[in-house]
């Protein structure tokens, strides 16, 4: 009797085993998905991404290779979907939201450099409960309330430019504006967030400007072969073991440990100064930045959905970063091509006199724009949407199914064997690359010169909007669905204001020595010069000022 007993489980673990081989790769395999051939099997194709000289040529390549999703092969065997399709992305941000979390690998990078913030919420419920705590410090009229500090914050870069630089040479000056940016906006988040003045405009030597200056370059540019084959592993590895991964002693961890450190020691002192302020003061009369709002939000929560104090003081990590850093490099890529498309500039500049006029005879001389005075200027709201189309700063992202599924396709897709699909199955555990940079160059959305940077393409409505993907002009630019960026209305104002003003003051040009401008894969995509790599992050411009 044992015999027949141990025979028939032996049988069904056989049967068993074969079933889940075929789902595994039979039923649920991927590799009839067509996609560039790797170099080597064990190290993928996919590294190719982290060695382009320019983010976004191999994605819009294979895009017309082989349409808007391919194969990827992945270091240790991985097939990972590259996926453009917008009705994809659709169905994997909005209709599935929680079933498609990020990668361990991502997840662990986050976690190391901003702690346990929003950014590293990886379940669903603990996603929903930080974004219910930071919703009410992110409403449209608390943001639409910074905008006269925004203005405050461009208009003493401008009077810096001025004084300090300019004033002697009307001819110009050639200024890395990405430095001087990205000081800026840190003190703007630093005030409209936390209520603190980080200084850094005043001082580049600024503690936290320093520890933010380069972080991506730094830790994440050409990572080494052994780096790649370390995180492939990962997903293997339990989650209790990766939380050591932060305290490996290489230039990548040791260079977001430091930068941790910094911002943490001021984030604590000011999460503890906000929660004291939210003990003593009615709500409703105390301060108004983001984190002090978050603070009494919290506080006024359910138990059960309150964040800790170490969850509270990892926001700002997160805030910091975002605020700050995106908004810059965005801003950044803006006054290059502005620089190189001397019309479009003259066009904004022409249409904020016109608009300066208009405010003056409504509200007299010296008033400075409302935010629906911003909002009202058409071909100002085109640049933006224009520039986070044509350069997405978080270029990529990463997901992986949580259970098996089913991805639908808006245009089908040619197999390895010629087979002709509208629809993907998947198994769980698949991974995805999302390719920002590839959905925003798709030419039946954007029109046929997707390639090209047209801002006129918002104004003539030449935008084909079948399928509602992103958060803002349909754009991936801010991520989408549950676990898009929640800051993403911040981040608008932010630029507007501070564009306006730069443009109103000042004419930027192309340096008058040839400089070649590479869009750098270096976790954002940065700007770095040809040739001069080890300076970092940089874009120098030929900045005039206007008389006015």
């Amino acid at each position: 009797m044992a015999s027949i007993t141990s025979a028939v489980s032996v049988s069904i673990l056989i049967s068993l085993t074969i079933y889940a081989i075929y789902r595994r790769l039979i039923k649920f395999s991927v590799k009839h998905i067509r996609g560039p051939d790797p170099s080597f099997d064990i190290t993928g194709n996919l590294r190719t991404f982290f060695y382009q000289s320019n983010v976004g040529d191999l994605d819009f390549k294979y895009v017309r290779d082989y349409g808007l999703v391919w194969r990827m092969n992945g270091p240790l065997g991985q097939d990972v979907l590259a996926v453009a399709d917008p009705k994809a992305l659709q169905y994997i941000f909005h209709k599935s939201g929680y079933n498609y979390p990020k990668s361990i690998e991502s997840d662990v990078i986050t976690k190391i450099f901003t702690g346990d913030s929003i950014l590293n919420a990886h379940t669903g419920h603990s996603h929903a409960r930080h974004r219910k705590v930071m919703n009410p410090a992110f409403s449209a009229p608390q943001l639409r309330s910074f905008l006269p500090q925004f203005r405050n914050s461009a208009a003493k870069l401008c009077r810096m430019w001025k004084d300090q630089i300019l004033d002697e040479k009307p001819e110009g000056e050639v200024i890395p504006v990405n430095k001087w940016l990205a000081r800026m906006t840190l003190d703007v988040i630093g005030e409209t967030a936390f209520h603190f003045d980080f200084g850094a405009l005043d001082n580049s030597k600024n503690e936290v400007s320093e520890a933010y200056d380069n972080l991506f370059a730094d830790s994440q540019l050409h990572p080494r072969l052994w780096v790649v084959f370390f995180r492939a592993s990962w997903r293997w590895l339990p989650r209790p073991l990766l939380n050591l991964v932060g305290y490996i002693p290489t230039r990548e961890y040791k260079r977001f440990r430091r930068t941790k450190k910094v911002v943490d020691k001021v984030s604590t002192v000011l999460v503890d100064a906000a929660t004291e302020e939210a003990k003593v003061v009615e709500i409703e009369k105390g301060k108004k930045d983001v984190m002090s709002v978050l603070v009494r939000a919290n506080m006024s929560e359910n138990p059960s959905f309150q964040l800790s104090k170490n969850e509270m003081t990892s926001q700002m990590a997160t805030l910091t970063i975002a605020g700050h850093e995106t908004t810059a490099n965005t801003l950044t890529w803006m006054l290059w091509e502005l620089a190189k498309h001397p019309k479009y500039q003259n066009h904004l500049r022409e249409e904020i006199r016109q608009k300066r006029e208009e405010v003056a005879e409504r509200d007299g001389e010296g008033v400075d724009f409302k935010m629906e005075d911003l909002e009202s200027m058409p071909f100002l709201q085109a640049l933006l949407k224009e520039i986070l189309r044509f350069h997405p700063i978080v270029y990529h992202l990463v997901r992986s199914a949580a259970k098996d599924d089913i991805i639908p396709l808006s245009e089908p897709l040619v197999t390895a064997t010629g087979e002709i699909i509208e629809e993907i199955p998947i198994a769980k555990g698949q991974a995805f690359l999302i390719s920002i940079c590839a959905y925003n160059r798709i030419k039946s959305i954007w029109g046929e010169d997707a390639d090209e940077f047209n801002p006129q393409r918002f104004i003539d409505g030449k935008v084909e909007n079948t399928v509602k993907v992103g958060m803002y002009g349909n754009l991936m630019s801010f991520s989408a669905g549950m676990r898009g960026c929640i800051g993403w209305r911040f981040s608008l104002i932010e630029m507007q204001a501070i564009l306006v003003a730069l443009i109103e003051n000042f004419e930027f040009s192309l340096p008058p020595t040839e400089t070649e401008i590479l869009r750098m894969p270096v976790g954002l995509m940065s700007p770095m010069v040809k040739n001069r790599l080890q300076e970092g992050v940089l874009m120098p411009l030929t900045v005039r000022a206007l008389s006015t």
